[in-house]
């Protein structure tokens, strides 16, 4: 019997340049793991984030060209190419993270007290965990959205922001769990609507469009979330002003880190953290705003 539907198998999904790379991510992040599987060793909570996310970006890029190279995701209830570019985004935050954290808190230069062999281990960890991130951060430049092109709206500028917005506001929760103090005030409490609202919605953003289901809503979706980003900006805005005054200002906080803080577990160091990250998403969704009037949603790509 004849096929009429074409090859079997997409050899361009390990072929073509965003398919090398996706081979080079799915190497580099087995090597990194095993490595620090096999003798670097983790331990606390740093640890564990890092080895989750070598992990978990090693099984969906294996999902990914596996789906691509068999044909499977055609049969998916996906807007593949809206998936892909924002788990490429999302990838390459969490790497540069772990890429960060892994050697900041597990490389040393002397081999006490855990050995010369642990300490080779751990920089060769390292230096795949940097490739690592370099891989990911070349499929976002490859698959993102050209002028004039139509393409994924998670792959325009726009698209891969959302990304970023949501990464930055998880950074925000964990220094707000971490002793912040937040519920000190009813105006700090206020930010904690902000930042928890604008990430809800933003990952709400981001599931219909990774999903394909925008076109079944009964609003329409392309200026619901330009109306949503400029709303974004605003409540920002205001965390942005509130927040530093009450935590920072001599008459509701401390404008200086107190001396007797201990490292790690100072609630100052923690609404620093919120202070700068939350100036960090206003950028961002400013961003965010100017771009969105530049493009058009693309629902089944």
């Amino acid at each position: 019997m004849e096929s009429t539907g074409g090859p079997y198998l997409n050899t361009a999904a390990v072929t073509s340049p965003v398919g090398i790379a996706r081979l080079l991510q799915m190497t580099f992040g087995c090597t990194t793991f095993s490595l620090v599987a096999h003798q670097g060793g983790f331990s606390a909570a740093y640890g564990t984030f890092c080895m989750f996310v070598w992990t978990f970006c090693f099984a969906i890029t294996v999902f990914i060209i596996a789906c691509e190279f068999t044909h499977l995701h055609s049969c998916l209830s996906l807007s593949w190419g809206n998936f892909t570019a924002a788990f490429a985004m999302l990838a390459t935050l969490m790497s540069i993270t772990a890429a960060v954290i892994y050697p900041l808190y597990f490389v040393q230069v002397g081999c006490y007290p855990i050995g010369c062999e642990v300490r080779d281990f751990r920089i060769a960890a390292s230096v795949f965990a940097g490739l690592l991130f370099v891989t990911y951060a070349t499929e976002v430049f490859l698959t993102r959205a050209k002028p004039g092109q139509v393409t994924s709206y998670m792959a325009t500028i726009s698209g891969l922001l959302k990304i970023v917005q949501a990464f930055v506001a998880c950074i925000i929760f964990g220094a707000l769990v971490n002793d912040s103090q937040y519920g000190k005030y009813v105006a700090t409490q206020w930010c904690v609507a902000v930042y928890s609202f604008c990430f809800v919605v933003t990952v709400v953003v981001v599931a219909f469009s990774v999903t394909g289901k925008t076109a079944l809503l009964w609003f329409p979706f392309e200026r619901s979330v330009v109306i949503y980003t400029f709303g974004a900006v605003l409540l920002y805005t205001s965390a942005a002003v509130i927040w530093p005054v009450f935590c920072f200002d001599s008459k509701y906080g401390s404008p200086r880190r107190p001396g007797l803080c201990a490292k790690g577990k100072c609630p100052w160091d923690s609404q620093l953290v919120i202070a700068i990250f939350t100036y960090v998403n206003l950028l961002l969704y400013v961003l965010d705003l100017a771009y969105s009037q530049r493009i058009r949603f693309v629902s089944h790509l």
